[in-house]
C-alpha cells in the first residue's frame, strides 16, 4: 500500500502524505517514497509545481518513534534520510507549496519548513517537542532556522510549548493562516499563480532565495546583473516578453 500518492493536474503535481494509521510519521518506507515521488516530478516536464499534502486529521507527527526506538537499539538513528527528505525539498527547482490542513510536529516543521510557501488552517497546532523527549531538533533547524524570527526560534526550541496556525504565520513558520474552508482555494490561488511563471526563471528564482551575498556589494551586484542579462537573453525570457507585448498567454502556461 503506497504511502505517498501522486495526483498530476493542470501542471501542478499533489504528493499527499497517505499514513494516518500513525499520523503520516516519518518512518523510513514514508521518506523513501516522498523522495521518489520528489524525483518523477522533477523530471515530468508537465509537473510545474508541486504541493505537499496530507490524509486524516495530521499533516506529520514527526519521527516515527517506534522505528527510532529500534532502530536505536542497532546503533543507528535514521536521521541521514530526514536530511535527504529535507534537501530534496528546499533544493526543488520547482516551487513546492505545502497543504497542511491539521498539526505538525518535530521533524513534521522541517518539511513545512522546507518548502517555499505553507498554508495552514488557522487551528492547526504546532511545536518542537523534541527538548521534552529528552532529544533537539537538530536535522530541522537546516530548514527552520533561516524561515524563523530568531526569539520565536528560541522561545519554541526551548520550552516545547504548542502554538497555533496564526503565531506559526507571524513567524515565518507558514505563509499563511486560513480558515477551513478557505485552505484548498488559497493553496489553489498560489499554485494558478506559480504555474504562470517560466520554469527557469523560477529554479533561478529559487536559487536567488538561498544564494549567499558576496563579499562586497559591487561583486554581488556584478554577478546579479549577469544573472539577469543572461536571463533576458534567453529563450524563455524572449518568449516572455513578446508574450506580454502582444497580451497573450506565455507558451509554458498549462492550458486548463
Amino acid at each position: 500500500m503506497a504511502l505517498v500518492r501522486t495526483v498530476t493536474a493542470a501542471g501542478v503535481a499533489t504528493l499527499t502524505l497517505d499514513s494516518p494509521a500513525n499520523r503520516n510519521a516519518l518512518s523510513t518506507p514514508l521518506m523513501n517514497e516522498l523522495l521518489d515521488a520528489l524525483g518523477a516530478a522533477l523530471t515530468d516536464a508537465a509537473v510545474r509545481a508541486v504541493v505537499l499534502s496530507h490524509t486524516g486529521p495530521v499533516f506529520c507527527s514527526g519521527a516515527d518513534l517506534k522505528e527510532t526506538a529500534e532502530a536505536r537499539e542497532n546503533g543507528r538513528v535514521p536521521a541521514e534520510l530526514l536530511a535527504d527528505v529535507l534537501a530534496a525539498i528546499w533544493e526543488f527547482p520547482k516551487p513546492v507549496v505545502a497543504r497542511l490542513a491539521g498539526p505538525a510536529r518535530a521533524g513534521g516543521l522541517g518539511l513545512v519548513a522546507a518548502a517555499d510557501l505553507a498554508v495552514c488552517v488557522r487551528n492547526a497546532t504546532f511545536a518542537f517537542s523534541e527538548v521534552r523527549l529528552g532529544v533537539i531538533p537538530a536535522v530541522i533547524s537546516a530548514t527552520v532556522l533561516p524561515r524563523l524570527a530568531p526569539r520565536a526560534a528560541a522561545e519554541l526550541y526551548l520550552t516545547g510549548d504548542v502554538f497555533d496556525g496564526a503565531r506559526a504565520e507571524q513567524i515565518g513558520l507558514v505563509t499563511k493562516a486560513v480558515e477551513a474552508d478557505e485552505l484548498d482555494a488559497t493553496v489553489g490561488a498560489y499554485c494558478d499563480s506559480l504555474v504562470k511563471g517560466g520554469p527557469l526563471a523560477l529554479a533561478g528564482a529559487k536559487q536567488l532565495l538561498r544564494r549567499a551575498p558576496a563579499d562586497s556589494i559591487r561583486a554581488d551586484l556584478a554577478d546579479l546583473s549577469a544573472r539577469s542579462a543572461a536571463y533576458f537573453k534567453s529563450a524563455e525570457g524572449r518568449e516572455g516578453v513578446t508574450a506580454f507585448r502582444e497580451k497573450r498567454p506565455a507558451s509554458w502556461v498549462p492550458v486548463t
